[in-house]
Protein backbone atom coordinates (compact mmCIF):
# COMPACT_ATOMS: atom_id res chain seq x y z
CA UNK A 1 0.00 0.00 0.00
CA UNK A 2 1.35 3.41 -0.92
CA UNK A 3 1.93 5.82 1.92
CA UNK A 4 -0.30 8.91 1.91
CA UNK A 5 1.83 11.90 2.81
CA UNK A 6 -1.06 14.34 3.05
CA UNK A 7 -2.69 12.32 5.81
CA UNK A 8 0.51 12.22 7.85
CA UNK A 9 1.07 15.95 7.45
CA UNK A 10 -2.48 16.66 8.58
CA UNK A 11 -1.93 14.53 11.67
CA UNK A 12 1.35 16.25 12.50
CA UNK A 13 -0.18 19.70 12.11
CA UNK A 14 -3.31 18.84 14.08
CA UNK A 15 -1.13 17.91 17.05
CA UNK A 16 1.51 20.60 16.51
CA UNK A 17 0.61 22.69 19.52
CA UNK A 18 0.41 19.82 22.03
CA UNK A 19 4.13 19.79 22.80
CA UNK A 20 6.97 22.19 22.17
CA UNK A 21 10.20 20.56 23.32
CA UNK A 22 11.92 17.24 23.77
CA UNK A 23 12.79 15.21 26.85
CA UNK A 24 11.18 12.99 29.42
CA UNK A 25 11.32 9.79 31.42
CA UNK A 26 9.02 6.89 30.66
CA UNK A 27 7.54 7.04 34.17
CA UNK A 28 6.47 10.66 33.79
CA UNK A 29 3.75 11.23 31.22
CA UNK A 30 3.98 15.02 31.44
CA UNK A 31 7.70 15.02 30.78
CA UNK A 32 7.50 12.23 28.22
CA UNK A 33 4.94 14.16 26.19
CA UNK A 34 7.64 16.68 25.33
CA UNK A 35 9.57 13.99 23.47
CA UNK A 36 6.84 13.90 20.84
CA UNK A 37 8.10 17.30 19.58
CA UNK A 38 5.01 17.92 17.48
CA UNK A 39 6.26 21.46 16.99
CA UNK A 40 8.46 19.89 14.32
CA UNK A 41 5.39 19.35 12.17
CA UNK A 42 4.10 22.93 12.28
CA UNK A 43 3.52 24.80 9.02
CA UNK A 44 4.40 21.99 6.58
CA UNK A 45 0.84 21.22 5.46
CA UNK A 46 0.31 21.68 1.75
CA UNK A 47 3.97 22.15 0.85
CA UNK A 48 5.70 20.23 -1.89
CA UNK A 49 8.98 19.73 -0.05
CA UNK A 50 10.53 17.47 -2.67
CA UNK A 51 12.38 18.67 -5.79
CA UNK A 52 11.71 22.32 -6.53
CA UNK A 53 9.86 23.76 -3.57
CA UNK A 54 8.93 27.04 -1.95
CA UNK A 55 10.51 27.91 1.38
CA UNK A 56 8.91 29.76 4.28
CA UNK A 57 10.54 32.96 3.08
CA UNK A 58 8.87 32.57 -0.29
CA UNK A 59 12.08 31.96 -2.23
CA UNK A 60 12.46 29.15 -4.73
CA UNK A 61 14.75 26.24 -3.98
CA UNK A 62 16.86 25.36 -7.00
CA UNK A 63 16.61 21.92 -8.55
CA UNK A 64 19.53 19.64 -7.78
CA UNK A 65 22.62 19.99 -9.99
CA UNK A 66 23.05 17.26 -12.57
CA UNK A 67 26.85 16.96 -12.37
CA UNK A 68 29.53 17.02 -9.70
CA UNK A 69 30.85 20.26 -11.20
CA UNK A 70 27.44 21.75 -10.59
CA UNK A 71 27.33 20.45 -7.04
CA UNK A 72 30.77 21.83 -6.21
CA UNK A 73 29.80 25.22 -7.64
CA UNK A 74 26.65 25.25 -5.50
CA UNK A 75 28.57 24.29 -2.37
CA UNK A 76 31.19 26.98 -2.99
CA UNK A 77 28.36 29.51 -3.26
CA UNK A 78 26.73 28.28 -0.05
CA UNK A 79 30.00 28.26 1.89
CA UNK A 80 30.69 31.80 0.74
CA UNK A 81 27.22 32.86 1.87
CA UNK A 82 27.84 31.39 5.33
CA UNK A 83 31.21 33.12 5.62
CA UNK A 84 29.66 36.41 4.52
CA UNK A 85 26.82 36.04 7.03
CA UNK A 86 29.29 35.46 9.86
CA UNK A 87 31.46 38.43 8.88
CA UNK A 88 28.57 40.80 8.18
CA UNK A 89 27.06 40.14 11.61
CA UNK A 90 30.34 40.30 13.47
CA UNK A 91 29.94 36.74 14.72
CA UNK A 92 32.76 34.45 15.77
CA UNK A 93 35.57 35.16 18.21
CA UNK A 94 35.23 38.67 19.61
CA UNK A 95 37.93 41.25 20.34
CA UNK A 96 38.09 40.19 23.99
CA UNK A 97 39.57 36.89 22.82
CA UNK A 98 37.17 34.80 24.91
CA UNK A 99 33.63 35.30 23.60
CA UNK A 100 32.21 33.52 20.57
CA UNK A 101 28.95 34.96 19.24
CA UNK A 102 26.59 33.50 16.66
CA UNK A 103 23.03 33.63 15.34
CA UNK A 104 19.85 33.49 17.41
CA UNK A 105 21.55 34.40 20.69
CA UNK A 106 24.32 31.82 20.44
CA UNK A 107 27.24 32.65 22.73
CA UNK A 108 30.14 30.75 24.28
CA UNK A 109 32.64 31.96 26.86
CA UNK A 110 36.05 30.45 26.14
CA UNK A 111 37.40 31.65 29.49
CA UNK A 112 35.38 28.80 31.03
CA UNK A 113 37.30 26.18 29.05
CA UNK A 114 39.62 23.92 31.00
CA UNK A 115 43.03 25.27 31.98
CA UNK A 116 45.59 25.00 29.21
CA UNK A 117 42.97 25.05 26.45
CA UNK A 118 44.34 25.88 23.02
CA UNK A 119 42.38 27.20 20.06
CA UNK A 120 44.71 25.37 17.69
CA UNK A 121 45.60 22.17 19.54
CA UNK A 122 45.75 19.26 17.11
CA UNK A 123 46.72 21.46 14.19
CA UNK A 124 50.06 21.73 12.44
CA UNK A 125 50.87 23.66 9.29
CA UNK A 126 50.06 20.54 7.28
CA UNK A 127 47.68 18.42 9.36
CA UNK A 128 44.33 18.34 11.19
CA UNK A 129 44.26 15.60 13.82
CA UNK A 130 40.73 14.23 14.07
CA UNK A 131 40.14 11.67 16.81
CA UNK A 132 37.44 9.03 16.43
CA UNK A 133 36.07 6.37 18.76
CA UNK A 134 33.78 3.83 17.15
CA UNK A 135 33.09 0.11 16.75
CA UNK A 136 35.48 -1.92 14.63
CA UNK A 137 34.49 -5.08 16.52
CA UNK A 138 31.36 -6.51 18.12
CA UNK A 139 27.72 -6.42 16.97
CA UNK A 140 28.09 -2.96 15.39
CA UNK A 141 31.49 -3.57 13.78
CA UNK A 142 30.25 -2.75 10.29
CA UNK A 143 29.97 0.88 11.42
CA UNK A 144 33.76 1.22 11.13
CA UNK A 145 33.08 1.69 7.43
CA UNK A 146 31.69 5.10 8.32
CA UNK A 147 35.15 6.15 9.48
CA UNK A 148 36.92 4.47 6.58
CA UNK A 149 34.74 6.08 3.91
CA UNK A 150 34.87 9.40 5.75
CA UNK A 151 38.65 9.41 5.41
CA UNK A 152 38.34 8.67 1.70
CA UNK A 153 36.21 11.78 1.22
CA UNK A 154 38.45 13.95 3.40
CA UNK A 155 41.54 12.76 1.52
CA UNK A 156 39.86 13.69 -1.75
CA UNK A 157 39.24 17.26 -0.62
CA UNK A 158 42.70 17.58 0.92
CA UNK A 159 44.34 16.46 -2.32
CA UNK A 160 42.45 19.26 -4.07
CA UNK A 161 43.79 21.85 -1.62
CA UNK A 162 40.37 22.47 -0.10
CA UNK A 163 41.72 22.78 3.43
CA UNK A 164 43.98 25.73 2.70
CA UNK A 165 42.84 28.38 5.18
CA UNK A 166 42.95 32.18 5.21
CA UNK A 167 46.48 32.09 6.65
CA UNK A 168 47.71 29.94 3.78
CA UNK A 169 48.00 26.72 5.81
CA UNK A 170 47.37 23.77 3.47
CA UNK A 171 46.35 20.77 5.54
CA UNK A 172 45.20 17.17 5.25
CA UNK A 173 43.08 15.30 7.82
CA UNK A 174 44.71 12.58 9.90
CA UNK A 175 41.89 10.51 11.41
CA UNK A 176 43.04 8.55 14.47
CA UNK A 177 40.51 5.76 15.05
CA UNK A 178 40.11 3.82 18.30
CA UNK A 179 37.93 0.69 18.48
CA UNK A 180 35.41 0.86 21.34
CA UNK A 181 33.33 -2.16 20.24
CA UNK A 182 30.10 -0.17 20.79
CA UNK A 183 30.81 -0.27 24.53
CA UNK A 184 30.66 3.12 26.29
CA UNK A 185 32.87 1.80 29.10
CA UNK A 186 35.61 1.40 26.51
CA UNK A 187 34.85 4.73 24.84
CA UNK A 188 35.65 6.84 27.90
CA UNK A 189 39.36 5.93 28.25
CA UNK A 190 39.79 5.98 24.47
CA UNK A 191 38.50 9.54 24.27
CA UNK A 192 40.79 10.45 27.17
CA UNK A 193 43.67 9.00 25.19
CA UNK A 194 42.69 10.97 22.09
CA UNK A 195 42.49 14.31 23.87
CA UNK A 196 45.28 13.87 26.45
CA UNK A 197 47.90 11.83 24.59
CA UNK A 198 47.12 12.35 20.91
CA UNK A 199 45.96 15.94 21.58
CA UNK A 200 43.52 15.91 18.67
CA UNK A 201 41.81 19.01 17.29
CA UNK A 202 38.33 17.45 17.37
CA UNK A 203 36.64 14.18 18.32
CA UNK A 204 33.95 12.10 16.63
CA UNK A 205 32.04 9.43 18.55
CA UNK A 206 29.57 6.76 17.44
CA UNK A 207 26.44 5.70 19.28
CA UNK A 208 24.19 7.39 21.84
CA UNK A 209 25.66 5.63 24.92
CA UNK A 210 29.27 6.48 24.02
CA UNK A 211 28.49 10.07 23.09
CA UNK A 212 26.46 10.66 26.27
CA UNK A 213 29.35 9.34 28.39
CA UNK A 214 31.88 11.71 26.85
CA UNK A 215 30.11 14.91 25.82
CA UNK A 216 30.22 16.59 29.24
CA UNK A 217 34.01 16.32 29.37
CA UNK A 218 34.51 17.41 25.76
CA UNK A 219 32.28 20.45 26.28
CA UNK A 220 34.02 21.39 29.52
CA UNK A 221 37.31 21.26 27.64
CA UNK A 222 35.86 23.09 24.59
CA UNK A 223 36.85 20.36 22.14
CA UNK A 224 34.65 20.02 19.03
CA UNK A 225 32.59 16.81 19.00
CA UNK A 226 30.70 17.48 15.80
CA UNK A 227 28.82 15.01 13.59
CA UNK A 228 28.51 12.34 16.26
CA UNK A 229 27.09 9.22 14.62
CA UNK A 230 23.84 9.16 16.57
CA UNK A 231 20.37 10.71 16.45
CA UNK A 232 19.70 11.09 20.18
CA UNK A 233 17.75 14.33 20.83
CA UNK A 234 20.36 15.32 23.45
CA UNK A 235 22.62 16.66 20.71
CA UNK A 236 20.23 19.58 20.18
CA UNK A 237 21.63 21.55 23.13
CA UNK A 238 23.56 24.60 21.87
CA UNK A 239 23.41 26.40 25.24
CA UNK A 240 24.80 23.74 27.58
CA UNK A 241 26.70 21.60 25.07
CA UNK A 242 27.70 23.94 22.22
CA UNK A 243 30.66 21.77 21.20
CA UNK A 244 28.57 18.66 20.44
CA UNK A 245 26.27 18.03 17.48
CA UNK A 246 24.72 14.95 15.94
CA UNK A 247 24.66 13.82 12.34
CA UNK A 248 21.50 11.74 12.09
CA UNK A 249 17.75 12.37 12.10
CA UNK A 250 16.69 12.74 15.73
CA UNK A 251 15.20 9.53 17.08
CA UNK A 252 12.23 11.30 18.66
CA UNK A 253 11.32 12.73 15.23
CA UNK A 254 11.63 9.25 13.76
CA UNK A 255 9.26 7.97 16.45
CA UNK A 256 6.88 10.85 15.71
CA UNK A 257 6.71 9.70 12.09
CA UNK A 258 6.21 6.08 13.12
CA UNK A 259 3.33 7.12 15.35
CA UNK A 260 1.70 9.26 12.70
CA UNK A 261 1.97 6.43 10.20
CA UNK A 262 0.26 4.05 12.61
CA UNK A 263 -2.57 6.49 13.30
CA UNK A 264 -3.15 7.07 9.60
CA UNK A 265 -3.45 3.32 9.00
CA UNK A 266 -5.54 2.56 12.05
CA UNK A 267 -8.74 1.97 10.09
CA UNK A 268 -7.06 -1.00 8.36
CA UNK A 269 -6.76 -2.91 11.64
CA UNK A 270 -9.40 -5.18 13.23
CA UNK A 271 -11.80 -3.71 15.83
CA UNK A 272 -10.68 -3.69 19.42
CA UNK A 273 -7.12 -3.49 20.69
CA UNK A 274 -4.33 -2.98 18.16
CA UNK A 275 -0.97 -4.43 19.17
CA UNK A 276 2.18 -2.48 18.39
CA UNK A 277 5.31 -4.51 19.14
CA UNK A 278 8.90 -3.31 19.41
CA UNK A 279 12.30 -4.87 20.02
CA UNK A 280 14.69 -2.36 21.54
CA UNK A 281 18.30 -2.30 22.65
CA UNK A 282 18.65 -1.96 26.40
CA UNK A 283 20.78 1.18 26.30
CA UNK A 284 20.39 4.94 25.82
CA UNK A 285 19.81 4.41 22.10
CA UNK A 286 16.97 1.92 22.34
CA UNK A 287 15.42 3.51 25.40
CA UNK A 288 14.96 6.95 23.85
CA UNK A 289 13.17 5.34 20.89
CA UNK A 290 10.89 3.55 23.37
CA UNK A 291 10.30 6.73 25.39
CA UNK A 292 9.49 8.76 22.30
CA UNK A 293 7.00 6.26 20.89
CA UNK A 294 5.30 5.86 24.28
CA UNK A 295 5.00 9.64 24.43
CA UNK A 296 3.39 9.71 21.01
CA UNK A 297 0.90 6.98 21.90
CA UNK A 298 -0.07 8.84 25.10
CA UNK A 299 -1.31 11.68 22.89
CA UNK A 300 -2.68 9.60 20.04
CA UNK A 301 -6.39 9.88 19.20
CA UNK A 302 -6.30 6.06 19.20
CA UNK A 303 -4.52 5.70 22.55
CA UNK A 304 -7.34 3.70 24.16
CA UNK A 305 -7.04 1.03 21.48
CA UNK A 306 -3.25 0.76 21.44
CA UNK A 307 -1.59 -2.17 23.20
CA UNK A 308 2.13 -1.38 23.09
CA UNK A 309 4.43 -4.35 23.79
CA UNK A 310 8.22 -3.95 23.96
CA UNK A 311 11.04 -6.40 24.60
CA UNK A 312 14.60 -5.29 25.35
CA UNK A 313 17.85 -7.02 24.40
CA UNK A 314 21.37 -6.34 25.58
CA UNK A 315 23.58 -4.76 22.88
CA UNK A 316 25.94 -7.76 22.91
CA UNK A 317 23.16 -10.38 22.75
CA UNK A 318 24.10 -13.27 20.46
CA UNK A 319 20.58 -13.75 19.14
CA UNK A 320 17.14 -12.11 19.11
CA UNK A 321 15.17 -15.32 18.61
CA UNK A 322 13.59 -15.55 22.07
CA UNK A 323 12.27 -11.97 22.33
CA UNK A 324 11.09 -12.09 18.72
CA UNK A 325 9.18 -15.31 19.47
CA UNK A 326 7.57 -13.62 22.45
CA UNK A 327 6.54 -10.61 20.36
CA UNK A 328 5.22 -12.79 17.54
CA UNK A 329 2.94 -14.52 20.04
CA UNK A 330 1.22 -11.17 20.60
CA UNK A 331 0.05 -11.15 16.96
CA UNK A 332 1.02 -7.52 16.40
CA UNK A 333 -0.35 -5.37 13.61
CA UNK A 334 2.86 -3.30 13.61
CA UNK A 335 6.40 -4.27 14.56
CA UNK A 336 9.30 -1.82 14.98
CA UNK A 337 13.01 -2.51 15.32
CA UNK A 338 14.75 -0.10 17.73
CA UNK A 339 18.20 -1.57 17.21
CA UNK A 340 21.47 -1.24 15.36
CA UNK A 341 24.16 -3.65 14.16
CA UNK A 342 23.69 -7.34 13.46
CA UNK A 343 20.37 -7.50 15.41
CA UNK A 344 18.84 -5.50 12.53
CA UNK A 345 19.26 -8.48 10.23
CA UNK A 346 18.58 -11.05 12.94
CA UNK A 347 15.13 -9.59 13.63
CA UNK A 348 14.21 -9.65 9.94
CA UNK A 349 15.22 -13.30 9.70
CA UNK A 350 13.41 -14.17 12.92
CA UNK A 351 10.23 -12.51 11.66
CA UNK A 352 10.35 -14.72 8.58
CA UNK A 353 10.72 -17.80 10.76
CA UNK A 354 8.09 -17.05 13.41
CA UNK A 355 5.28 -16.00 11.05
CA UNK A 356 5.48 -12.27 11.71
CA UNK A 357 6.56 -11.55 8.13
CA UNK A 358 3.22 -12.82 6.80
CA UNK A 359 0.97 -11.98 9.75
CA UNK A 360 2.15 -8.49 10.72
CA UNK A 361 0.99 -5.97 8.09
CA UNK A 362 3.60 -3.29 8.84
CA UNK A 363 7.17 -3.92 9.93
CA UNK A 364 9.72 -1.11 10.41
CA UNK A 365 13.48 -1.16 10.73
CA UNK A 366 15.13 1.81 12.42
CA UNK A 367 16.89 4.44 10.34
CA UNK A 368 20.31 3.19 11.46
CA UNK A 369 19.49 -0.21 9.94
CA UNK A 370 19.31 1.37 6.47
CA UNK A 371 22.29 -0.65 5.38
CA UNK A 372 22.76 -3.29 2.71
CA UNK A 373 24.86 -5.29 5.17
CA UNK A 374 21.73 -5.84 7.25
CA UNK A 375 18.65 -5.46 5.05
CA UNK A 376 20.10 -6.50 1.72
CA UNK A 377 22.53 -9.19 2.77
CA UNK A 378 22.52 -12.67 1.25
CA UNK A 379 21.88 -14.11 4.71
CA UNK A 380 18.61 -12.16 4.92
CA UNK A 381 17.60 -12.77 1.30
CA UNK A 382 13.97 -11.97 0.46
CA UNK A 383 12.97 -11.82 4.13
CA UNK A 384 13.46 -8.04 4.09
CA UNK A 385 11.01 -7.53 1.24
CA UNK A 386 8.16 -5.23 2.25
CA UNK A 387 9.76 -3.86 5.42
CA UNK A 388 9.26 -0.12 6.02
CA UNK A 389 11.66 2.57 7.18
CA UNK A 390 11.78 6.20 8.23
CA UNK A 391 15.18 6.42 6.64
CA UNK A 392 16.69 9.72 7.66
CA UNK A 393 17.26 10.78 4.07
CA UNK A 394 20.79 9.53 3.28
CA UNK A 395 20.96 7.96 -0.16
CA UNK A 396 21.53 4.22 -0.35
CA UNK A 397 24.90 3.89 -2.07
CA UNK A 398 24.25 0.23 -2.87
CA UNK A 399 20.87 0.69 -4.54
CA UNK A 400 20.72 0.09 -8.32
CA UNK A 401 18.19 2.92 -8.35
CA UNK A 402 21.08 5.32 -7.66
CA UNK A 403 23.22 4.10 -10.56
CA UNK A 404 22.72 7.31 -12.56
CA UNK A 405 23.00 9.77 -9.69
CA UNK A 406 26.16 11.85 -10.28
CA UNK A 407 27.06 12.08 -6.60
CA UNK A 408 26.63 8.32 -6.03
CA UNK A 409 28.67 7.53 -9.14
CA UNK A 410 31.36 9.91 -7.87
CA UNK A 411 31.31 8.35 -4.40
CA UNK A 412 31.49 4.79 -5.67
CA UNK A 413 34.47 5.76 -7.83
CA UNK A 414 36.25 7.39 -4.88
CA UNK A 415 35.81 4.24 -2.83
CA UNK A 416 36.97 2.00 -5.67
CA UNK A 417 40.15 4.04 -6.08
CA UNK A 418 40.77 3.55 -2.36
CA UNK A 419 40.33 -0.21 -2.75
CA UNK A 420 36.89 -0.32 -1.11
CA UNK A 421 33.84 -2.07 -2.55
CA UNK A 422 30.70 -0.04 -1.84
CA UNK A 423 28.55 -3.19 -2.14
CA UNK A 424 30.06 -4.68 1.01
CA UNK A 425 28.57 -2.10 3.39
CA UNK A 426 25.78 0.45 3.20
CA UNK A 427 27.62 2.42 5.86
CA UNK A 428 30.12 3.53 3.23
CA UNK A 429 27.51 5.88 1.81
CA UNK A 430 26.98 7.34 5.28
CA UNK A 431 30.74 7.66 5.72
CA UNK A 432 31.04 9.71 2.55
CA UNK A 433 28.26 11.96 3.87
CA UNK A 434 30.16 12.40 7.14
CA UNK A 435 33.36 13.24 5.26
CA UNK A 436 31.58 15.76 3.05
CA UNK A 437 30.01 17.41 6.10
CA UNK A 438 33.34 17.77 7.90
CA UNK A 439 34.89 19.09 4.70
CA UNK A 440 32.32 21.88 4.39
CA UNK A 441 32.76 22.99 8.02
CA UNK A 442 36.57 22.88 7.78
CA UNK A 443 36.47 25.06 4.66
CA UNK A 444 34.07 27.63 6.13
CA UNK A 445 36.04 27.82 9.38
CA UNK A 446 39.31 28.14 7.47
CA UNK A 447 37.98 31.05 5.44
CA UNK A 448 37.30 33.14 8.55
CA UNK A 449 39.81 35.62 10.05
CA UNK A 450 42.51 33.70 11.89
CA UNK A 451 42.13 30.63 9.70
CA UNK A 452 41.11 27.20 11.01
CA UNK A 453 40.69 27.24 14.79
CA UNK A 454 38.36 25.52 17.22
CA UNK A 455 36.41 28.76 17.76
CA UNK A 456 36.04 29.27 14.01
CA UNK A 457 34.94 25.67 13.58
CA UNK A 458 32.33 26.21 16.28
CA UNK A 459 30.78 29.25 14.63
CA UNK A 460 30.97 27.64 11.18
CA UNK A 461 29.07 24.62 12.55
CA UNK A 462 26.41 26.75 14.22
CA UNK A 463 25.80 28.91 11.11
CA UNK A 464 26.17 26.54 8.15
CA UNK A 465 23.38 26.05 5.58
CA UNK A 466 24.00 23.56 2.76
CA UNK A 467 22.20 21.46 0.17
CA UNK A 468 23.66 17.95 0.45
CA UNK A 469 24.00 15.61 -2.53
CA UNK A 470 24.34 12.64 -0.17
CA UNK A 471 20.73 13.07 0.89
CA UNK A 472 17.51 12.69 -1.06
CA UNK A 473 16.32 15.75 -2.95
CA UNK A 474 14.49 18.23 -0.76
CA UNK A 475 16.49 17.58 2.43
CA UNK A 476 18.65 20.35 3.88
CA UNK A 477 21.60 20.22 6.26
CA UNK A 478 21.92 23.33 8.39
CA UNK A 479 22.09 24.88 11.84
CA UNK A 480 21.13 28.30 13.15
CA UNK A 481 22.62 29.14 16.52
CA UNK A 482 20.34 28.57 19.49
CA UNK A 483 17.26 28.22 17.28
CA UNK A 484 18.16 25.23 15.08
CA UNK A 485 20.52 22.73 16.68
CA UNK A 486 19.92 19.70 14.46
CA UNK A 487 22.00 19.01 11.35
CA UNK A 488 19.28 17.16 9.47
CA UNK A 489 15.53 17.11 10.09
CA UNK A 490 14.24 15.57 6.89
CA UNK A 491 13.35 12.02 5.96
CA UNK A 492 11.67 9.76 3.49
CA UNK A 493 9.38 6.86 4.23
CA UNK A 494 10.35 3.83 2.19
CA UNK A 495 9.60 0.17 1.57
CA UNK A 496 12.34 -2.34 0.82
CA UNK A 497 12.08 -4.15 -2.52
CA UNK A 498 14.36 -7.18 -2.48
CA UNK A 499 13.94 -7.62 -6.25
CA UNK A 500 15.80 -4.36 -6.90
CA UNK A 501 17.87 -4.50 -3.69
CA UNK A 502 16.77 -1.04 -2.67
CA UNK A 503 14.28 1.21 -0.90
CA UNK A 504 11.31 2.62 -2.76
CA UNK A 505 10.24 6.00 -1.39
CA UNK A 506 6.57 6.26 -0.52
CA UNK A 507 5.10 9.74 -0.88
CA UNK A 508 7.08 12.97 -0.71
CA UNK A 509 10.08 13.92 1.35
CA UNK A 510 9.18 15.29 4.79
CA UNK A 511 11.47 18.24 5.52
CA UNK A 512 11.24 19.71 9.03
CA UNK A 513 14.37 21.88 9.00
CA UNK A 514 14.33 24.37 11.88
CA UNK A 515 11.18 22.87 13.41
CA UNK A 516 12.71 20.64 16.10
CA UNK A 517 12.94 22.40 19.45
CA UNK A 518 16.34 22.22 21.21
CA UNK A 519 16.64 19.65 23.98
CA UNK A 520 18.76 20.15 27.12
CA UNK A 521 19.09 16.51 28.15
CA UNK A 522 19.50 15.66 31.84
CA UNK A 523 21.35 12.36 32.07
CA UNK A 524 20.46 11.72 35.70
CA UNK A 525 16.72 11.84 35.00
CA UNK A 526 16.85 10.78 31.31
CA UNK A 527 14.82 13.85 30.43
CA UNK A 528 15.13 17.40 29.22
CA UNK A 529 16.12 19.83 31.96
Amino acid sequence: MRFKRGALVASVVSMAMIAAACGGGSDNDAADSKLVDNAAGKDIAGKDVGGTATTEAGTTVKADPTSMEGWEALWAEQRAATVARIKDNGWGLQADGKTVLGPEGFTTDLSKCSAGWSNTEGLTDTEIKLGAAGPASGVAADAVNINKAMSVMLDYYAADGAFTDSLGKNRKVNQILKDDGYDPARTIPLVDELIDSEKVFAVMTQGSPSTLRTYDKLNQRCIPQFFSSTGHPAWGDPVNHPWTTGMLLSYNIEALLWGNFIDQHFDEFPPGKVTIAALAMNNDFGKVYDQSLRAYFAQSPNKDRIDYQVEFIEPAAATVTDPMTTLASKNPQVFIEMMTGTPCAQAITAAAENGMKENTPYKFVSSVCKNSTYVGSKAVGDASNGWWIVGGGIRDIGSPGEDNNPYIVFGRDLLAKAGMDYKTSGYMGAGLAFGWSYAQVFQIAGALPGGLTRANMLIAMRTIDMTPAAYLSGIRTNMDGNKDAYWVEGSELGVYNSAIQGWETQGDIIELSGKSVPCAWNQSTASCG
